[in-house]
């Protein structure tokens, strides 16, 4: 994701090290910038969708992990809450004034209601509309893609950060916030979870926020929506193999799809298809031998935002020998929704489910 672009894929790139920067072409991204995740709903059980290191079977289900999310324990405060780095963090009372790092955090601070607390986000937070306009503001854009602006933070008098873990945001600066006694709660749904890690995310913002009631809310409504469009979309029983493209960068012919254990494969398994991972749960970077050998049946551009259209992918060098660009099945989808681990990914699922079987039979759209 590249750090002067404001796109969906921004939430995923800035997380990874070995994701390419914005300066090429890339595409690349998760989502989120703001990295948001899905899951399916009715029943925890189908839920949890981390496929397994070597993706040839959908993911073992995860109840124990669907069930935390929608069954968190209140918090009374003072509260201390763990967070996905594993550090605990103490809120002696319910904060009023939020900062939020990336624009997954964003959504999901506005759809539980907490919206206007927050004071200060990311340049690349664009959704809803209120959050747009802060993003917009100088005054309330404390973080871009590699850096926090300490300084704006502590001016905003922000009594919680809610930050970007696995590398979003660089950690030597959420270390000074933690020097400087500001609470830091480190969201990180690509960290292995899979799609049990957003909704688990989401109730770990309610508890921080005393939005408690709001996000079991929101987690109960996203299970019911993802497991019904799941449900329908795994009806066929095909299951076919399918490369995710987050980022191309031409220069060097870089190919970026999902890594193992992301919620984004997670979101692909979940969606009737099996997901072509890297073989890496760090690294997004996809060999063009590994794409040839696995010869996906379905590919769909994540990027397509960016240029990464059916025609070009087809005229890149080696990928003509591919079974899915011979038959044309080359799928653009608006990638936001997807790979962004908040709010919207019912929306996400649906598009995605559509894109690898347009003739599927689906609820109507969230």
């Amino acid at each position: 994701m590249s750090p002067d672009r404001p796109t969906p894929l921004l939430d995923r790139r800035a997380r990874r090290r070995s994701f390419p920067t914005r300066a090429g072409r890339l595409v690349a991204l998760v989502a989120l910038a703001g990295l948001l995740g899905a899951c399916a709903g009715g029943g925890a059980a189908s839920i949890s969708a981390s496929p397994p290191a070597d993706t040839t079977a959908p993911a073992a289900t995860s109840a124990a992990a669907s069930q935390s999310a929608s069954a968190s324990p209140a918090a009374a405060f003072p509260a201390t809450l763990t967070d996905d780095s594993g550090l605990t963090v103490t809120l002696a009372a319910e904060p009023t004034k939020i900062v939020s790092l990336t624009p997954a955090a964003t959504e999901i601070l506005f759809a539980l209601g907490a919206g206007d607390r927050v004071v200060g986000v990311s340049e690349v937070s664009d959704f809803p509309a209120a959050a747009a306009k802060l993003a917009r503001d100088p005054k309330t854009t404390v973080a871009k893609f590699d850096s926090v602006d300490i300084e704006k933070v502590i001016g905003l008098g922000a009594d919680l950060v809610i930050a970007g873990g696995g590398g979003f945001n660089p950690a030597k600066d959420l270390d000074k916030l933690r020097a400087l006694h500001v609470p830091v709660l480190e969201l990180d749904a690509q960290g292995g979870a899979g799609v049990d890690g957003v909704l688990r995310d989401i109730d770990l913002v309610g508890r921080a926020t005393g939005e408690e009631p709001a996000a079991t809310a929101l987690v109960d409504s996203m299970k019911t929506q993802l497991d019904a469009i799941s449900t329908a979309a795994k009806a066929s029983g095909a299951s076919p193999s399918v490369f995710y493209e987050t980022g191309y960068d031409p220069t060097g012919g870089t190919i970026y799809g999902v890594a193992d254990g992301s919620f984004v494969a997670g979101m692909i398994t979940l969606a009737g298809g099996t997901p072509v991972t890297t073989g890496s749960t760090s690294d997004w970077a996809e060999p063009l031998e590994k794409l040839l050998s696995v010869d996906p049946a379905v590919i769909v551009l994540g990027d397509a935002a960016f240029g990464s259209t059916p025609e070009a992918v087809a005229k890149r060098p080696g990928w003509g020998a591919l079974t899915a660009v011979k038959k044309g099945i080359l799928r653009p989808v608006s990638d936001t929704e997807i790979t962004r681990p908040g709010p919207r990914l019912p929306i996400g699922l649906r598009n995605l489910a559509l894109a690898i079987d347009p003739s599927a039979s689906l609820p109507p759209a969230p």
